[in-house]
């Protein structure tokens, strides 16, 4: 079932949704999980692990294709897919909007965890909302959403499209796009490197357990990337 849905201020993924979807379809991926910026090698939805019974979100779905994949192979009791994008999420929901076990939420990510303490078994992101939002507002609202013992998983880039290293401090990219009417507009990635990373999520209360690196020389003209995969967990006791 899709809940109503909500207005999230200016759409500033309506062309990039666009392409993606177009991508997708290109790819052939609609029935696949990948991780990778590629969307072609290392791990899939088998890094999850047995999602039995679970309440699983994906924060930043875009269209939908990896929580549709999810939903529709796993025992999970339900998949939220969740994105901020208006016109992301109506992609999603014409697509998708009928899966059985499948929510297809419009929401702003932090503001609809710490709306829901405790709620999830399992938070994912592939190159989603942990990569487009301030990670010292997400972070502590993942937390807070996951159950006690409870995982987040996402990928995220290990450096720049061009190759530049990734930032050692908290800063973000500014990111040229167009809103629907044409309008100019940018936002904000996170490229960030492994000890912040783990310094934030730490600092969130989450405890860093596995980070997974995969490289790919590239396709179609596409630069090398490398994309980190990083497993963490909410303590189901926290030690005073």
């Amino acid at each position: 079932m899709t809940p109503p849905s909500q207005d999230t201020g200016p759409d500033l993924w309506q062309c990039y949704g666009a392409r993606r979807t177009r991508a997708d379809r290109a790819a052939g991926v609609n029935g696949t999980f990948h991780w990778d910026w590629y969307q072609r090698n290392g791990p899939g939805a088998e890094l999850l692990g047995s999602l039995d019974g679970m309440a699983v979100i994906e924060v930043g779905a875009g269209t939908g294709r990896q929580a549709a994949h999810l939903a529709r192979t796993s025992t999970a009791s339900e998949v939220t897919a969740l994105d901020s994008s208006a016109s992301i999420h109506e992609r999603c929901r014409r697509s998708y909007g009928n899966v059985p076990r499948l929510r297809v939420v419009l929401a702003d990510a932090t503001s609809y965890l710490v709306e829901r303490p405790s709620a999830f078994d399992l938070v994912y992101s592939v190159f989603g909302a942990l990569d487009f939002t301030d990670p010292r507002r997400l972070l502590p609202a993942v937390a807070a959403s996951l159950r006690p013992g409870g995982t987040l998983v996402f990928s995220t880039l290990g450096h720049y499209r061009n190759g530049q290293a990734p930032e050692s401090w908290i800063r973000s990219a500014q990111l040229p796009t167009v809103l629907a009417d044409g309008t100019a507009a940018t936002m904000e990635r996170w490229v960030l490197d492994l000890p912040l990373w783990e310094w934030l999520l730490a600092q969130a209360g989450l405890d860093v357990v596995g980070v997974e690196t995969i490289h790919d020389a590239g396709r179609g003209g596409g630069p090398p990337m490398a994309t980190r995969i990083i497993r963490a967990t909410r303590p189901a006791v926290r030690q005073l």
